[in-house]
């Protein structure tokens, strides 16, 4: 008998009949003698819907009111899930973040988990029941309900799997693995049987949207087997380890990702002196934007130009800030770009490959695709591009590295 953790997303219980159909797959687990602990989101919409709600009220919400507002998604659908495991006969209890007591820190809006008290669902499960626990929402120190922000709710079932020592934590969703590449850009791209946690956090990071950043992080630090499944598919999925299988089959590369939502900010002219990084980038991180790529190219009139890209939501503040520390430090002029996307590479396999840049930097160039900015890890190298050749990158790429090529057999 195994235990197990299920996390079930918006479009997996959008609507009744949704739900409905997560309780007849919760209860052929349950028959076959696993324990199960089901989390899950607010239907599909119902988070927007209630911001739009509390925005109609407040320009800028308050943050402990709007995640007072936004928990009660997932708690009407704790208690529908639980009604209909119920009316199937199967023993079920539904729980709130507070009530199973998942404590966070006092971070409303983004908050993240100190601790988890196990007692109460252990006891359930040792009962027999179904445990079905609200995704994305905690509790503070001080009583205060609290969200972990945007899909938090894979935080949340991670989290419970690994204090509860789960033998794996399944995350269904929308589709049936971990692929290559979206299929919607490459349709030759293939679903992975496994990847590592290293490879699928640089994937979420990157541009994946398959998991949340977060989840894939807790997953790894307590080796949480993580397998994400289509909600209404069967299939094996694709399994998340902290294995890398030794294999002369092991690919080079395990997938590429790209993000849309990327801008390049430049500053130019500006005397190269010693901290004038922090005097560029010193500003921009008060005002709490992350900064991803960095470039600075010293120039032979001891001046320097430097670029660096954040996401295009921040890309406005970002140049405003930027405008008025060029003014501030005597540069040249301040400039941007949103234009631009990111492409990355990334695969465990680099460790023991020479050449994995040099044949990626060669694909692009047979497509004539110039590269504005290179990020390089042990494990992933990523490039910005101009947006409009994305797709034909991601393309060219996909075929460089027989990623869309079959699965070599007895080789």
């Amino acid at each position: 008998m195994a235990l197990i953790v299920q996390k079930f997303g918006g479009t997996s219980v959008g609507t009744v009949e949704r739900i409905e159909q997560v309780a007849e797959k919760v209860k052929k687990f349950r028959e076959n003698g696993d324990d199960i602990v089901v989390v899950v989101s607010a239907m599909s919409g119902e988070t927007n819907r209630l911001i739009g709600l509390a925005k109609q009220v407040m320009d800028q919400p308050v943050p402990r009111e709007l995640d007072v507002m936004v928990s009660t998604g997932e708690q009407v659908t704790i208690a529908l899930l639980s009604m209909s495991l119920l009316k199937r006969g199967v023993p079920a209890v539904s729980y709130t973040g507070n009530q199973v007591r998942i404590l966070t820190d006092s971070s409303h809006t983004k908050a993240r988990i100190l601790s988890i008290d196990d007692a109460n669902i252990r006891a359930d499960l040792k009962a027999g029941r179904v445990v079905v626990v609200a995704g994305f929402q905690g509790v503070d120190e001080h009583g205060n309900i609290t969200t972990l922000g945007r899909g938090g709710s894979d935080t949340t079932g991670v989290a419970l799997a690994a204090a509860l020592k789960a033998d794996e934590c399944q995350i269904y969703t929308d589709v049936d693995g971990v692929y290559t590449t979206d299929p919607r850009v490459v349709p030759q791209a293939r679903r992975l049987d496994k990847i590592t946690f290293e490879e699928m956090l640089e994937m979420a990071s990157l541009g994946s949207k398959v998991l949340q950043i977060r989840s894939v992080e807790f997953a790894g630090k307590y080796n949480v087997p993580l397998r994400v499944l289509h909600s209404f598919q069967e299939g094996p999925g694709t399994l998340i380890t902290l294995d890398e299988e030794e294999s002369m089959e092991q690919p080079i590369i395990s997938g590429i990702a790209f993000n849309r939502d990327e801008a390049k900010l430049t500053i130019r002219g500006v005397p190269d002196t010693p901290g004038v990084a922090f005097k560029i980038l010193g500003p921009i991180s008060a005002a709490n934007i992350e900064v991803d790529m960095i470039v600075q190219n010293v120039s032979h009139d001891n001046t320097t130009d430097f670029t660096f890209t954040v996401h295009r939501n921040d890309y406005l503040n970002a140049l405003e800030i930027l405008k008025q520390t060029c003014a501030n430090i005597g540069a040249r002029e301040a400039t941007g770009d949103t234009n631009i996307t990111k492409v990355s590479i990334v695969g465990v396999g680099m460790r023991s490959h020479a050449g994995v840049a040099s044949r990626m930097f060669e694909a692009l160039a047979k497509e004539s695709i110039n590269i504005q900015m290179i990020s390089t890890s042990e494990i992933k190298i990523s490039v910005v591009i101009e947006e409009k050749y994305l797709e034909l990158a991601v393309r060219a790429l996909h075929t460089a590295f027989e990623l869309d090529a079959p699965a070599r057999q007895g080789e």
